[in-house]
């Protein structure tokens, strides 16, 4: 079992927290994980472009010039792709990239980051992570309290309006709760902060 040391708002530590290895001690599954990361980048495009082929482009009704005599080559269309404002050949169009991945998969990738975060030392246990009122600067102190005040993932077991308005404006700083955390976002941070409720319930789901 991993152990992890428990720290306060302050930066001072608490106690211990054992950490289960199925969990946060596995051997990362590095395929796993590029799948995932993978699948979820896609899964973000919007799919949006689009730009006209030779059909759709306006104009083309009449052949642009003759066809013997001018020292240019043959053409029959303005709407032809090898044509100032002709159409495009394989021109692109509105898509879905969205797929899926098998939840096995994913339930292996997020356990390898976890626990690849656990071996780097990139994981920070609180005790807790209360504000009284929205404060930026409060919870500026507390990263830098426990040593997170570079790119830092913070993740509660339940929403705290409080904390989640206190993070938001700091760069490189997110919140997440267990249930909506995904591989991405963890790889995507240097430190993961876990309160020790986030802890005890991310073993409860994925144990």
């Amino acid at each position: 079992m991993a152990k992890v040391k428990m720290l306060n708002m302050a930066g001072a530590e608490v106690g211990e927290v054992t950490l289960n290895d199925e969990i946060f001690g596995i051997e990362p599954n590095e395929i796993a994980v590029q799948t995932v990361v993978k699948n979820y980048l896609a899964n973000q495009r919007q799919g949006t472009q689009s730009a006209k082929t030779r059909s759709e482009v306006r104009g083309g009704g009449r052949k642009p010039f003759r066809q013997k005599g001018t020292g240019r080559h043959r053409q029959g269309s303005t709407t032809d792709p090898t044509q100032v404002g002709g159409g495009i050949v394989f021109a692109p169009k509105p898509r879905d990239y969205r797929y899926a991945v098998p939840k096995k998969v994913k339930r292996l990738a997020l356990k390898s980051v976890l626990s690849a975060k656990v071996a780097d030392k990139e994981i920070i246990v609180l005790d807790e992570l209360k504000f009284a009122e929205p404060k930026t600067k409060e919870m500026v102190k507390v990263l830098e309290n426990i040593k997170a005040d570079k790119k830092a993932l913070i993740v509660m077991d339940e929403k705290d309006e409080n904390v989640v308005r206190s993070a938001s404006n700091i760069q490189g700083v997110r919140t997440a709760l267990v249930s909506t955390m995904n591989v991405y976002e963890i790889i995507n941070h240097y430190s993961l902060v876990l309160t020790k409720a986030a802890a005890e319930r991310i073993e409860e789901v994925y144990a």
